[in-house]
C-alpha cells in the first residue's frame, strides 16, 4: 500500500472497532479531500477493513456484537461516500445502466454495495436493489428498465440454487448476468455451473469487464433452465427440518457435554447442524463435494477458536451419516469431509 493507504487502514479499522461513525465517515472524507480516487478509498480502505472484521471475528478476537457494530460503521462509510461532493452526481455520457442486486435470502449486502459505488463512481447509472432481493420483483424491475446487464451478489454457497433460479430468471429476460461473492467459489466455477454470462472474483474485476463492452444476451429460446437437483437434493430440503432435529437427538448421546448445554449453547449448536445440512444440501446441488469439505474446515476453526473442539464437529458428521443411510452421494461427501478432519 503507498500514498497513506496503509495509515487511512488502521484508522478507520481504530473507528470502526469502536463504533465511531463520525470518526470513521471523517477518515474517509477526508482521504477523497486529500485527493485519494474514491475507487482506491472504497476497494483499497473500506473494503479491507471489512474483510479485517470479518478475519477477526472467525479469529474471535471480535465478537458478535463488535463485528456487527463494525459493519454498520462501514456500511455509514458507504453511505456518506455515495453522497459526497467529489462524486459526480449524474451518470457519465454514454455510459450505460446496470442493476445491482444479492439473491434472494442473501443479507450479505456489502458487497455488492461496493460494487454499486465503484460503478457510480466510474459514471455508470446504477440500480442498487440491496440484500434479499426475490427474483420475481427483480426481473419485473428488468422489464422496467432494460439494463445493459445484471451483477448478482451472493456470499454464502446455501445460496446457489437461488441463484441458479434468478440467473436463469434474469436471462430469460434479455439481461446478461455478472456473478459475484464467494459463494460462486473461489474460481468462479459455481458461476460458470449456473449458467451466468460472466464471472468476477472482486469489484474492480467487475467493473473492468463491463466497461470492457456489453455483454451479450442470451437468446430467449423458451427452454427449461439447466436441471441440476436430483432426488437426494430435493429430498434432503424436503427433510432439512426434521433432520436437524433428528441430528441434535443424536448429538446429545453422542456428546455427553451437550448435557450441561445452557439454552444458548444447545440454540447455537443447532444452529451449526442446520448450516450443516443446508452445504451439504448445496453440495449436492452443484454435485461437487469439495464445497461441503471447505465449509467444514471453515466451521471448525471457527468453532475451535471458540473452545468447542474438533471431536464434536466429528460427531456432528457422523450423526448426520446415521440418519442419511439412503442418500450415497450425501454419505460419500460426508465421508470426505471427514477425512479432512482426520
Amino acid at each position: 500500500m503507498s500514498g497513506g493507504v496503509e495509515e487511512r487502514v488502521e484508522a478507520l479499522w481504530a473507528a470502526a472497532t469502536a463504533g465511531d461513525e463520525r470518526a470513521a465517515t471523517r477518515v474517509a472524507t477526508d482521504a477523497l479531500d486529500a485527493g485519494l480516487p474514491m475507487e482506491t478509498l472504497l476497494l483499497d480502505v473500506v473494503a479491507a477493513v471489512q474483510s479485517r472484521v470479518g478475519h477477526e471475528w472467525a479469529a474471535n478476537r471480535l465478537s458478535v456484537a463488535q463485528e456487527h457494530t463494525a459493519t454498520a460503521v462501514n456500511e455509514r462509510v458507504l453511505a456518506a461516500l455515495a453522497h459526497h461532493p467529489t462524486r459526480q452526481n449524474d451518470p457519465a455520457p454514454g455510459m450505460g445502466r446496470i442493476v445491482v442486486a444479492c439473491i434472494d435470502g442473501e443479507w450479505h449486502a456489502f458487497p455488492a454495495r461496493l460494487l454499486a459505488e465503484v460503478l457510480r463512481a466510474r459514471g455508470w447509472h446504477v440500480d442498487y436493489l440491496g440484500a434479499q432481493v426475490p427474483t420475481p420483483h427483480l426481473v419485473a424491475h428488468l422489464h422496467l428498465t432494460n439494463p445493459d446487464a445484471v451483477a448478482l451478489s451472493s456470499s454464502l454457497a446455501i445460496r446457489l440454487p437461488a441463484a441458479h433460479t434468478a440467473i436463469s430468471a434474469c436471462q430469460a429476460a434479455g439481461t446478461p448476468v455478472v456473478a459475484g461473492g464467494a459463494a460462486f467459489g473461489p474460481d468462479g466455477r459455481y458461476a460458470r455451473l449456473l449458467g451466468a454470462d460472466a464471472w468476477a472474483p472482486d469489484a474492480r474485476t467487475a467493473a473492468d469487464l463491463l466497461a470492457a463492452g456489453p455483454l451479450p444476451r442470451q437468446a430467449t429460446s423458451g427452454e427449461e433452465p439447466r436441471q441440476l437437483a436430483d432426488r437426494e437434493y430435493t429430498d434432503l430440503t424436503r427433510s432439512a427440518g426434521s433432520l436437524v432435529g433428528a441430528v441434535m437427538d443424536d448429538l446429545t448421546r453422542r456428546v455427553p457435554a451437550m448435557a450441561g448445554y445452557t439454552e444458548q449453547q444447545l440454540e447455537r449448536t443447532a444452529e451449526d447442524v442446520a448450516y450443516l445440512v443446508d452445504f451439504l444440501r448445496a453440495a449436492l446441488y452443484v454435485h461437487d463435494p469439495e464445497l461441503f469439505s471447505a465449509f467444514v474446515g471453515w466451521m471448525t476453526s471457527v468453532l475451535t477458536a471458540r473452545g468447542v473442539p474438533e471431536s464434536a464437529v466429528l460427531a456432528a458428521l457422523d450423526a448426520l451419516a446415521g440418519r442419511l443411510t439412503g442418500f450415497p452421494r450425501a454419505l460419500g461427501t460426508l465421508a470426505r469431509a471427514r477425512t479432512t478432519l482426520g
